[in-house]
């Protein structure tokens, strides 16, 4: 919403600024006083390319108020400059010196915009401090996630990412899309199967525009010699992020080494069923079912249990055997029966 007011005032003045060149009164050249209209049109659609190539470019970003100081200031700083740097030079060249001052008003009017902009939108690598002002590199959601080639292999961190449960930046290492690529290409099948599948995931998250993929460049010749976990693990300390990760032995040597981790093992024991099919609950049954000979009841957590031959034993504490479970986006549903032989009496 910001940035639709910036760019409404911005037009304002452009077209200000326009209005004010084509007046008789002005000392603008003839050729713009003899067309008015052709000369505050061209201008116009001069001066919105510059909103034309911030929209065509969202990805952008830094704090509000300093933004639009610096970028202001650096803005008509390089007006002034580039002003008397053209104005020499036209004069050098020949050109009818009254130009100056029409292209000086439109680098007053552009240049600051594009700056405050481009200081808004960007997602700047620097900090830059001032006495009691700290300004510094913003990320998205918590720290980020540098991912295996384990991890792509396996496939799940793409349907992770389009639950929306995380909301942070995916770094893929040059060394991981390496040995992905290097799999691929192996003579064996099912190593190459494997490989494909992880570029296939790859390409399937930097696709998906719920999530923020990093290709990220590893130049430093002191992690050449490591191993692809060890290197793993260093880039995690510098960048302090977390590792994810299926495999077992990277996940403690991660966690010896004091960087986060996180297993993709252990996220799907986390969100695993609470009930398995055999195991006995107590319900009561609160009504009969939808089908013939049903009663449903419902556990503390709100999840429905329908149990098969209960439907005459409503208001009433029952044992169910777990027989099989329906979970999808709605929810988790529970089915069961009667204990054989009849476990406690109904009561």
């Amino acid at each position: 919403m910001l940035l639709v007011v910036i760019r409404v005032l911005y037009a304002v003045v452009c077209a200000g600024a326009a209005f004010a060149i084509v007046q008789p009164t002005s000392p603008a050249p003839e050729f713009i006083l003899s067309n008015p209209a052709v000369a505050f049109v061209a201008m116009m659609l001069a001066s919105q390319v510059a909103t034309l190539a911030d929209i065509l470019f969202p990805r952008k970003r830094i704090d509000v108020i300093s933004a639009v100081y610096f970028g202001m200031l650096i803005g008509w700083l390089l007006s002034y400059q580039l002003y008397y740097a053209l104005q020499a030079f036209l004069a050098s060249v020949g050109f009818d010196p009254r130009m100056a001052p029409v292209v000086g008003v439109m680098l007053g009017v552009m240049l600051p915009y594009i700056c405050i902009s481009f200081l808004l939108q960007t997602k700047d690598d620097f900090r830059f401090v001032i006495p009691y002002v700290e300004f510094s590199k913003e990320i998205k959601g918590g720290r980020p996630l540098i991912v295996d080639t384990s991890s792509l292999i396996d496939g799940r961190i793409a349907d992770i990412m389009d639950t929306n449960i995380l909301d942070t930046e995916l770094v893929i290492p040059s060394f991981v899309l390496e040995e992905l690529q290097a799999i691929a290409d192996s003579s064996d099948k099912l190593r190459r199967i494997r490989g494909r599948r992880g570029l296939d995931v790859l390409t399937k998250l930097q696709q998906n525009p719920k999530v923020e993929v990093r290709m990220y460049e590893v130049k430093d010749k002191d992690l050449a010699e490591l191993t692809v976990d060890q290197r793993l693990v260093a880039l995690a300390k510098r960048m302090g992020g977390r590792v994810v990760t299926n495999d077992f032995n990277l996940n403690k040597v991660a966690n010896v080494q004091g960087v986060d981790s996180i297993n993709l093992n252990d996220v799907a024991n986390a969100l695993k069923p609470r009930y398995l099919p055999g195991e006995l609950l107590r319900i009561r049954v609160i009504r009969e079912g939808e089908s013939f000979g049903q009663g449903v009841g419902y556990l503390d957590d709100g999840t429905m249990v329908v149990c098969e031959q209960a439907n005459t034993l409503v208001g009433k504490d029952i044992d169910v055997v777990v027989t099989s479970m329906l979970q999808n986006s709605a929810g988790r549903m529970i089915f069961g029966r009667m204990p054989s032989p009849p476990g406690p009496a109904a009561r």
